[in-house]
Formats: structure tokens, sequence, C-alpha cells
């Protein structure tokens, strides 16, 4: 785990540990009285290596004031911060100063760069503090310049820079800094919408490269749910949920929730994984074309999935191909698999799946990497999946029209026949 919080609370104003225990005791944060905001109320989250964690609410929510505490610029009234296994909180000035330095940076809303140093020099500044020397920290800040695309930026001032390119030069300075944990604080809040959606992209770019651990505030849903891996939400000073975008778009935890995500782009975050169904019918390669039949004709279906021992897809079997082989006395389908599944990684967003659900006879076939058969997602819960309200990916089911099975059963009655002949022979 990369840092941890528990049951952290900040109060400013007046008697802020009474104002903590009227708030414990379940004192509501508008009775505290006048001169005394609590701003963070018994907070408490895991952080993973690796992973974005996102912080979202609305202005007062207190998620500003808690990533403030997270590298201790705000001290916690109560409660423990951990980074790894160093506390953070209660620490001695010099020591508090040595872990932001060393692991923990920080990229904030309105640049913070230093307007009378250049570039390279604003993003080697965090090495110069650590005492590098001059020819190292320049070779390392130009090498991170080129990672964030500003290759040939170095010598300019900031003044001469659009707001995107100095979020970058901010950004360049906090991975200077080579901590392991990075604090950003609606980093891309003051920018333009397109350079934001830009920076966005960039920024899951880096992170596909560097795998830093990142704590990312914002107050924007859609920004909450492409960037983030879980997201904590705040109200009031408390979260309220944590969870993947997928969670807290399917199952709010309140009304509150509810209501924040109601106008979320739904087809750019739920993906095939959150809304797929149980995967009918599926017919292992090894069974014969009579059980491949019987497994259609219980799924009123007139088709079939084929998967290997290890479940991994392989295609797709007709039931007119498989009355054929039964005709012809034959017990294996492998000569009649088509390759012609449409597939669709479990990871994929619903935007994508548009297409191949036209495309495809059967469901749209989810898979993972190695290739196994996870579910399937027929048009109408992918088209379900778009609506709105927390219960819109819920399994629907439509009246389905049998497919006429005379046929089948009779040449299925026929193969018995035939089998139970050549016994008697036998």
């Amino acid at each position: 785990m990369a840092l941890r919080a528990e049951g952290l609370f900040k109060v400013f104003g007046r008697r802020p540990q009474e104002a903590v225990e009227r708030l414990r005791s379940g004192t509501a944060r508008d009775r505290l009285g006048p001169g005394t905001t609590a701003a963070v109320i018994d907070a408490s989250f895991e952080v993973r290596r690796g992973e974005i964690f996102v912080v979202m609410g609305l202005s007062g929510s207190g998620k500003s004031t808690l990533i403030r505490m997270l590298n201790g610029l705000h001290d916690a009234t109560a409660g423990r911060i951990t980074l790894g296994d160093d506390e953070l909180t209660g620490v001695a000035p010099a020591r508090l100063r040595e872990l932001r330095r060393d692991r923990v940076s920080m990229v904030f809303q309105h640049f913070a760069l230093l307007p009378h140093r250049t570039v390279i020099d604003n993003v080697a500044y965090p090495l110069e503090l650590r005492g590098v020397s001059r020819a190292e920290r320049v070779a390392k800040a130009t090498e991170i310049l080129e990672l964030v695309g500003l290759s040939g930026w170095g010598d300019k001032l900031p003044s001469q820079l659009s707001g995107g390119m100095q979020q970058r030069v901010g950004i360049a300075r906090a991975l200077a800094a080579d901590t392991e944990i990075l604090l950003m604080d609606e980093a891309f809040s003051a920018l333009d919408p397109l350079i934001r959606r830009e920076m966005q992209d960039q920024l899951l770019e880096l992170q596909a490269t560097l795998g830093k651990t990142i704590v990312f505030i914002t107050h924007d849903l859609n920004e909450a749910m492409y960037l983030g891996d879980r997201i904590a939400v705040m109200r009031d000073g408390r979260i309220v949920q944590i969870g993947t975008p997928e969670d807290i778009l399917t199952d709010p935890a309140n009304d509150y929730v509810e209501q924040f995500v109601q106008d979320v782009d739904r087809a750019r975050v739920l993906t095939a994984s959150a809304v797929m169904e149980r995967p009918r019918p599926v017919v292992a390669e090894s069974a014969g074309p009579r059980t491949a039949l019987r497994t259609m004709r219980d799924a009123y279906s007139a088709a079939a999935y084929v998967v290997d021992r290890d479940r991994r897809l392989l295609g797709t079997i007709e039931d007119r191909d498989a009355i054929k082989l039964v005709r012809r006395g034959e017990t294996s389908i492998a000569g009649i698999v088509k390759r012609d599944a449409v597939t669709v990684d479990e990871n994929a967003v619903l935007m994508d799946l548009f297409v191949p659900a036209v495309e495809s006879k059967l469901p749209i076939a989810v898979t993972n990497e190695a290739g196994r058969l996870l579910g399937v997602i027929p048009r109408v819960t992918l088209l379900a999946a778009l609506g709105p309200g927390p219960g819109a990916t819920e399994e629907i089911t439509l009246p389905q029209q049998p497919v006429p099975t005379t046929v089948i059963d009779q040449v299925l009655a026929e193969a018995e026949v035939a089998a139970a002949d050549l016994k008697e022979v036998r």
C-alpha cells in the first residue's frame, strides 16, 4: 500500500479537538457553531501502488484540504497518514520536509512555476534542493521535458508558454523529483476543454510508462471517470463512496451520488465486463453434433459459441451445419466451427461496441487477454446500459421467439434410432 489515511479530521477555528469529539458523537457539521469549520470529517482510505486514485467533489466538499493533508501542508486535527511504512502525521518539521522532498510531489492548479527561472530550471528545481550537481540536474530535466512533449523549450520563461505547456512544466517538475507519490490538485481545471483532454490523455500515457501512485483531485465527474482507477466521492467533508468508475456509475451509494452521476457519458465509462451476461449457448469443441444441437435447442438459438477445454473461444457453430453432420453420422464438430465470432476485450468501453453489435449475428462475445470467453452482450443489453439510472445495466430479458426445432428433433430422433440399430447389430 502506497498511502493510507485513517480517521482523518481537519477542523479550522476555535477548539478544534472539542469539535472533533462532537463530530464523532454525531453532531452535524453545521452545528459546530460560528468560527469553527470542519473541512474533513473521519476520512479513511488506502491508495494502492501504481493506481490513479481520484478524489471528487463539489466546491466546499473538503477535497483540496484533504490533499494538502496528504503532504503535510495542513496538519491533521485527528487521525493518521502513512506513506508506505513512514508516518506523516505528528512528525518533527525536519522529518516532514524530508518526506515531502523524497516521497511526495505535487502539481498545483495554477502551475506555481517560478516566473524568473527558465523552464529547464523550473523542472530541475527539486533536484537543486537535493544538492544534485548542475550538469546532472539539467540532463535529468532535459530527459523529462522530452517525456512530456516539451523538448526544445528548456530555455524559455514560463510567461512565453501557453497554459497547457505551463502545466506540462508543472508535471515535469513533479516527475523530476522522482517521488513515488504524485498529488495533483485540480491540475487541469484552469485549462481550455480541448487542452484539458489532451493533458488527461498525456497523463494516462505517462502513467502507463512510469507507474506512479497518483492522487488526483477534481470537481469534474467525466474527468474523474476517465482518469480514475478508483474514485472517492466527497460531500460536506466526508467520503460517501469509494469504488471504481463502474461501481459508482452502476451502484451509487446514496441519492447524492446517484444525482451526481446521472449526466455522465456512460458510453465512455462503462466497459464490456460491466454489462456482459452469462454466455449461452456454449459448446465444447470435443462435443459431438447431437450435443451441440441439443444445447442450441435448449437455448432457443440457431447458433452456439465453441470453446476449448480452457474455455478459450474458438468460433461459432450453426444448427444447419450440425444437422448435416448428424445425418452423415459424424461425431466431431471440429470441421464446421466458423472462426467468425465477433469478440471484444473485457475492458472495451461501450462506445466501441456499437459497430460490432450490428455486425454480429450472435451477441458480442467478451473475452480476456488469453481469449477466454467471459460473457456476451446482446444488443438489447448494450442499449439498456446507456440509459439513465443505476438500474440501467441490470440484465434485461425480453420474450424470445423459439427457433423452430422440428427438424432438429427429427434429426436427433433419427440419429438415436440409428445408434440403437448399430448397437443391436454389434
